[in-house]
């Protein structure tokens, strides 16, 4: 069985997000970049199908260097090789030119099933995995909280509104992970070591035969015209009183006088 998992590297949820100069982005001088969450259980479900059934594990990514950490870490949790797409020509791309840059890299390795997390929790376009399924014409089946594999089939339960339904498709095929599917294991100190050691290639846009043409920030879709923060929220005030008699007088006398609806 061989697992192809997509991994993106995106900044660590706790991180303070401050727009940067041009007001278009966002400035990263100080985040701290980490695998997004739901690729974390990809690579999760990728290990354990590998244990009970043997083959390799391979994580994909696009980015710069800087996403080699991301990648070495997967490779830490025991996954066996990695690819990473890094060619300035394709940064910013939008969802559609990523996933035709994931499908070019795919063509060229041997593949029964691809796992990608359900969205990035960056821009959260939930798109790249359906694209890219799309792109290697195979089936796709998204929201994944678990699957069973058997006689070159996988069957999956996926979340839907208010239930859950069951899925059946034949390799290869890409799935999509949901928060239940699994707990992702962290890397331990021999797995850093043997991490180094792993191999980990890098490929152009050249090298896979994508076009720049066709990817890249001057090709979005949809263009970021500007960045603004949240307005700042008013404090809250703080109703005084022992009792609820006094906590409800102190709201209606609120309600009066300072805002005037009562």
């Amino acid at each position: 069985m061989n697992i192809v998992v997509l991994v993106k590297q995106v900044p660590d949820t706790e991180s303070s997000i401050e727009i940067a100069e041009d007001g278009k982005s966002i400035n990263t001088d100080s985040i701290k970049w980490v695998m997004n969450p739901y690729d974390e259980l990809a690579v999760e479900e990728a290990l354990q199908i590998k244990d009970a059934q043997g083959g390799s594990v391979t994580v994909l990514s696009m980015g710069l260097k800087g996403s080699e950490k991301t990648l070495r870490t997967a490779l830490a949790m025991g996954a066996d090789k990695a690819v990473l797409v890094d060619d300035p020509l394709a940064q910013a791309s939008d969802s559609l030119a990523t996933a035709k840059i994931l499908s070019a890299a795919l063509k060229e390795i041997s593949f029964d099933l691809i796992i990608a997390g359900q969205r990035g929790v960056d821009e959260d376009n939930y798109q790249v995995g359906a694209a890219v399924a799309e792109y290697l014409g195979i089936p796709q089946i998204s929201l994944v909280v678990k699957e069973e594999l058997s006689n070159g089939k996988i069957r999956c339960h996926r979340t839907v509104e208010g239930a859950v339904e069951v899925v059946e498709a034949s390799l290869p095929v890409l799935i999509t992970t949901q928060r239940g599917l699994n707990e992702p294991r962290y890397a331990t100190l021999p797995g850093i070591m043997k991490a180094k050691k792993k191999p980990l290639e890098t490929r152009s846009l050249a090298d896979i035969g994508v076009d720049p043409s066709l990817v890249g920030i001057d090709n979005r879709r949809v263009k970021i015209i500007s960045l603004t923060l949240p307005p700042q929220r008013e404090a809250a005030v703080m109703i005084q009183g022992e009792t609820p008699a006094e906590l409800g007088a102190g709201l209606v006398k609120i309600l009066h006088e300072d805002i005037k609806i009562v």
